[in-house]
């Protein structure tokens, strides 16, 4: 058998699941790409796994069940990013590096379960916008706050505008200038 032989052939679609879990084991956030877990009791099962193993552990990296898994702590919760068993760690750690700071920018530097459960659709967003279908799109979070930033602006409603021209609060800065 050969070096060739045992090494899989490269791949874009390197992210079998990125996992967030609370500091119970609890999952806040799970996004599974592929096939490796297509059940729900295989994904939990998984996350008790991954969960039991980095608990108490120092390390960052784990080999759990023959995939690469990667985590991060943040306050009372854990981040996962699952990779096959030949994936590239430092590709890997840059992704979670990505989606982490992201979240901590998003959420205003208080990233925790509270925080994280109020702004699923942020954090999903953030999610969405690094990894797609396993191929990590991004690993530099300033371009993915600021895409996300166009995204999330919006426009005040319509009755606050009515109310400020109403009341005469809206321009009050240009009619005193326009005045004098």
């Amino acid at each position: 058998m050969s070096f060739t032989d045992s090494v899989p052939d490269p791949s874009l679609y390197t992210v079998k699941a990125f996992i967030i879990l609370d500091h119970d084991g609890r999952r806040l956030l799970a996004k599974y790409y592929g096939d490796a877990y297509p059940s729900l009791a295989e994904q939990q099962e998984f996350e008790k796994q991954i969960f039991r193993r980095s608990y108490k552990a120092d390390n960052e990296v784990l080999l759990v069940d023959s995939v690469t898994a990667l985590c991060q702590k943040l306050s009372d919760i854990t981040c996962y990013i699952i990779g096959g068993p030949h994936e590239n760690e430092l590709l890997l750690l840059a992704a979670l590096t990505c989606i982490c700071e992201s979240l901590c920018h998003m959420l205003r530097k208080h990233v925790d379960r509270s925080s994280l459960l109020e702004n699923m659709d942020t954090a999903f967003l953030v999610l969405d916008e690094i990894i797609d279908q396993g191929v990590i799109l991004e690993s530099d979070y300033q371009q993915v706050v600021q895409r996300l930033s166009f995204k999330t602006i919006s426009e005040p409603a319509f009755g606050f505008v009515l109310f400020d021209y109403l009341t005469g609060s809206g321009d009050q800065g240009t009619s005193q200038k326009d005045q004098s």
